[in-house]
């Protein structure tokens, strides 16, 4: 398989696939294409039809959104802990991936993610407020009723924390206080 990413301090669409599969020690190739250089769009598009990053390629199948590649692979590798092995924290762990994959817009919007950067104060409108405190309150559901067992959202790591470490590196950049 071959995953084709942005650069990993600045897109965080490309982290979340990336850090899964490494941390799960998933084979694939990685295939960075600089994003917002010249020609950058139009190699994006001779790869994948979204022109967008991240794509999984594997043989003749391109998929091209990070939630249908954590899917996929989960489909792929049933062994592999992709998601929490027992139906309730697995339903609850893609239900959090996929509200981070579709909110938290302000968040996004006035925090962007830059790994290089720190911008201690900047973005903390009051929308960006509320988004953080959900954020803040999610986690410590999903730590509280599931993650007794290891140190992360539902104990051991899962698709749920690589879909919420762009935002711990947000929370660093602009020095969130928690």
């Amino acid at each position: 398989m071959k995953l084709v990413i942005g650069n990993k301090n600045y897109s965080s669409w490309s982290l979340r696939p990336w850090l899964l599969m490494r941390v799960l020690e998933l084979p694939f190739e990685e295939v960075l294409i600089p994003l917002y250089t010249p020609g950058s769009r139009e190699k994006l598009l001779a790869i994948v039809p979204s022109g967008k990053v991240p794509a999984l390629i594997d043989g003749d199948l391109k998929v091209w959104d990070s939630l249908a590649i954590v899917e996929y692979l989960a489909e792929q590798y049933p062994g592999v802990p992709v998601w929490p092995a027992d139906s309730e924290p697995r339903a609850i762990a893609r239900s959090v991936a996929a509200e981070m994959h579709s909110g938290f817009s302000a968040l996004r919007t006035h925090m962007p993610m830059n790994c290089r950067a720190e911008l201690p104060g900047k973005g903390h409108t009051p929308e960006v407020l509320a988004d953080i405190a959900r954020i803040t309150t999610l986690w410590a559901d999903c730590r509280a009723r599931f993650g007794g067992s290891g140190p992360f959202l539902f104990g051991a790591f899962s698709a749920a924390d690589a879909f919420y470490a762009p935002v711990v590196t947000r929370f660093l950049t602009y020095a969130v206080p928690l």
